[in-house]
């Protein structure tokens, strides 16, 4: 049986996290009670700008995490599709699994402010040029 590399792992991880990233956002409108005339959450979704910050941030942190997440997953894909996987895609996987918690825990709580949270954005966003530099170093 062939062995599942480590970067894998990682993105089947953050795969989960990131379907599961919903559940905050979700459980925060829920509990916010609707106004009078205001349209039923289902049938259209509430302005996240007129909800508790918290909520608010909850939907920011998820679409964050899938703004990076899909050109690091393709990556990652690629890497390991040309043999390219090495210990800097290893570690770059890990650093941007734990940077990817960091961002929405940071995010949600309202503890990751200026210049906290762009900077762990931006720490994500050189993973995936890591991650980037690794595929075409493996087709030369």
């Amino acid at each position: 049986m062939e062995s599942f590399p480590t970067e894998l792992g990682i993105l089947t991880c953050l795969a989960i996290f990131a379907a599961s990233m919903w559940l905050p956002y979700v459980i925060g409108v829920a509990q916010v009670p609707e106004a009078d005339g205001m349209p039923d959450g289902f049938i259209r979704p509430a302005n996240p700008h007129l909800l508790p910050e918290w909520i608010h941030r909850a939907h920011r942190a998820h679409l964050n995490l899938l703004e990076q997440l899909v050109p690091f997953a393709i990556l990652v894909i690629l890497v390991d599709r040309f043999d390219g996987l090495s210990a800097l895609t290893y570690w770059t996987a890990i650093a941007f699994f734990w940077l990817r918690v960091a961002h929405a825990v940071g995010y949600i709580s309202g503890k990751a402010r200026l210049p906290l949270r762009p900077i762990i954005f931006t720490a994500g966003w050189i993973c995936c040029l890591i991650m980037a530099y690794a595929v075409f170093a493996a087709r030369m």
